[in-house]
């Protein structure tokens, strides 16, 4: 049965985005590994052969920045962490580009930072440029800028990335290429009873309890960072398949529909691109906390959120900025662009149309977020 699904989900799956982790790509002091980069180029080369668009999202800038600078360990300051990134991601695009050439391959670069997701027209763009270098037969490679990257804009690992991109292209498919075979019950360093979960069809608590909280000497991310974005990505209607990347013809294997890895099945319905954006993209700038009636009006029945619901505004935002929407116990349950900044949201909440009026002597808009601009995200 795993195998019928995996063979139709790759057989459906027009575009794949492959995230490949700082662990597979070099060794313990940060060197690139030629001989793997080549074999992980030779297999994306294969899976494009079969007609589908596929993006490299690529860790990797700062080890191998640790690698060609002889430093021996990651640095933890931020100014010598984006050296390290300047000077590394050239090494990485080098590389790449000498693996990808037998093939005919252009590798083109992208760098990004979480800003360039918060904003609509940045992240249209992102989208376009993609989409033509699809065009051009050029296999495009992701990273996240950190050469400019600050604690503020910052995907925090490339795993989230990864998902945001996937859910940018609305890619039916994210690959999660890391150093473990999978998800386990387990952590299987230090629990010799642990056993590799096959498929799993919803992240739900128990899922994220099995995590361990161990994290590698170059890399950023553990387990919990790739269950986070697994659900990120299978939450907006894309499936996940997270794999060991060391292993040989790992990439080939997955395209062939074999039951390796962990296969993450999508629970949330598939979105339109804004909705992607909207609910599992751009980040949160301030939170509305509703009543159980609110609530219940926006999550089951599709209406528009009216100030009357809105019991608590938190935070600093703008009009027509993304504010989440939680219920009495802070739990999110949904997205929107607000129609009122927090102050003039503090002013009317809680109140009815007739009563802001009255109180504000003007009612630019009756809903607070309008239904077109709600995406459920619980």
């Amino acid at each position: 049965m795993g195998d019928a699904i995996r063979h139709d989900l790759l057989a459906k799956a027009e575009t794949v985005v492959v995230k490949v982790g700082t662990n597979v790509l070099a060794d313990s002091k940060g060197s690139l590994d030629r001989a793997r980069m080549q074999s992980l180029a030779d297999q994306l080369a294969r899976l494009r052969s079969t007609g589908k668009r596929v993006v490299l999202v690529s860790s990797g800038a700062i080890g191998a920045g640790v690698g060609r600078l002889n430093l021996g360990k990651r640095p933890t300051d931020l100014p010598h962490l984006q050296a390290c990134a300047a000077v590394g991601q050239c090494a990485l695009m080098q590389v790449y580009q000498e693996c990808l050439t037998p093939h005919g391959i252009a590798a083109a670069q992208i760098l990004l930072t979480a800003g360039d997701f918060d904003n609509r027209a940045r992240y249209l763009n992102a989208r376009h440029t993609i989409m033509m270098l699809f065009e051009y037969g050029c296999l495009p490679i992701i990273n996240e800028n950190d050469t400019v990257s600050v604690a503020e804009i910052k995907f925090g690992d490339n795993d989230q990335l990864a998902a945001m991109v996937a859910n940018l292209l609305q890619a039916p498919l994210l690959i999660l290429l890391t150093n473990v075979d999978g998800l386990y019950t387990g952590d299987p360093r230090s629990d010799p009873s642990a056993k590799l979960v096959a498929t799993v069809p919803h992240i739900d608590r128990a899922i994220t309890e099995m995590a361990g909280t161990t994290k590698s000497v170059l890399g950023t991310g553990g387990m919990k960072s790739k269950l986070r974005a697994a659900r990120l990505a299978t939450a907006a209607g894309g499936a996940v398949i997270m794999a060991n990347g060391s292993t040989d013809g790992i990439l080939d294997a997955i395209t062939e529909g074999k039951p390796v890895g962990t296969l993450f099945l999508a629970h949330g319905e598939g979105l339109s691109a804004r909705r992607r954006w909207l609910g599992f993209t751009a980040r949160p700038q301030g939170v509305f906390r509703l009543d159980a009636g609110a609530r219940k009006a926006v999550e089951q029945s599709g209406k528009s959120l009216l100030p009357v619901g809105v019991v608590t505004v938190e935070g600093t935002f703008r009009k027509g900025e993304v504010v989440s929407l939680c219920d009495a116990d802070g739990v999110e349950f949904a997205r929107g662009l607000t129609n009122y900044s927090s102050a003039d949201a503090e002013r009317i909440r809680g109140l009815a149309t007739d009563q802001i009026e009255r109180a504000v002597g003007k009612l630019p808009y009756v809903e607070m977020i309008h239904r077109d601009n709600l995406a459920v995200v619980g």
